[in-house]
């Protein structure tokens, strides 16, 4: 009887424990992964997130774009050549004595690469395949201790909340558009970027680097209207989004995001 007993107390708390790990896991809905994935977590930069600026990604100052300290770099396994720029992530430490107690998940997202470290460091966390998240240390310190530097974590991929519309900053010359799209909610990576003038048809513009797109198309003197593909395979439209004298080096937010 004594066994028995002893068989159902542990699988109670095996149960228990199964709930409250979900639990801690699920204080945002994921709508977008399938659960959560392995990997580890390091931070780069201090606590005003000074280095965590001008990334890969070409979003420039994060506090001005509006991503903040709230972001990640992410190593090759994860990066996909860019595409995976604007992306966010739930993460939570785990498995190891320097998680910080009551440091629930955070979310962030991803705004810069971490690079592979071959010759110097043949082990190195962001070397393929690795999957690795090189956070802001105030991400870091939110679920991790300063000492622990690694961390094994958890991870899944879920929705973008932001505020506002997208956002797209129009650079180049008059002979080269490039747009940065940026500030964009719903699954957050941008797959593709399509731009339509007043006066033209849709041209589909290729991507230059991050979530820098590019088209040689002469659009000057013209409204423009963008469609943004994201990758769960969906298409938004934004219309007459920049006016016809729009002017470079600036930006025009559209009326709606993609949430």
């Amino acid at each position: 009887m004594a066994n028995a007993q002893s068989i159902v107390a542990y699988f109670a708390l095996i149960i228990i424990f199964g709930l409250f790990l979900v639990g801690e896991g699920s204080k945002y809905v994921d709508q977008v992964g399938n659960g959560w994935n392995n990997a580890h977590a390091t931070f780069y930069g201090d606590n005003s997130g000074g280095e965590t600026m001008n990334g890969a990604c070409g979003y420039g100052d994060l506090f001005k774009q509006g991503y903040g300290l709230e972001t990640t770099a992410l190593s090759t396994a994860l990066f996909n050549d860019g595409a995976a720029c604007g992306a966010c992530f739930e993460i939570m430490c785990t498995s190891s004595k320097w998680c910080k107690k009551g440091g629930g998940p955070i979310r962030v997202t991803a705004t810069n690469f971490c690079p592979p470290w071959y010759q110097e460091a043949p082990e190195a966390w962001c070397n393929p395949p690795r999957k690795h998240f090189d956070l802001s240390m105030p991400m870091f310190l939110n679920i991790a201790e300063y000492k622990g530097g690694i961390v094994p974590v958890l991870y899944r991929k879920v929705k973008c909340s932001k505020k506002g519309g997208v956002k797209f900053e129009i650079k180049g010359n008059q002979y080269w558009l490039m747009v940065l799209v940026y500030n964009v909610g719903g699954v957050g990576d941008v797959a593709g970027v399509n731009v339509k003038g007043s006066k033209t048809s849709w041209t589909q513009m290729s991507r230059n680097w991050g979530q820098n797109w590019q088209t040689w198309s002469r659009l000057d003197g013209q409204s423009l209207s963008f469609q943004v593909a994201t990758s769960n395979g969906k298409m938004f439209q934004f219309n007459n989004v920049a006016p016809a004298n729009w002017e470079f080096g600036k930006t025009y937010e559209s009326s709606k995001n993609m949430h």
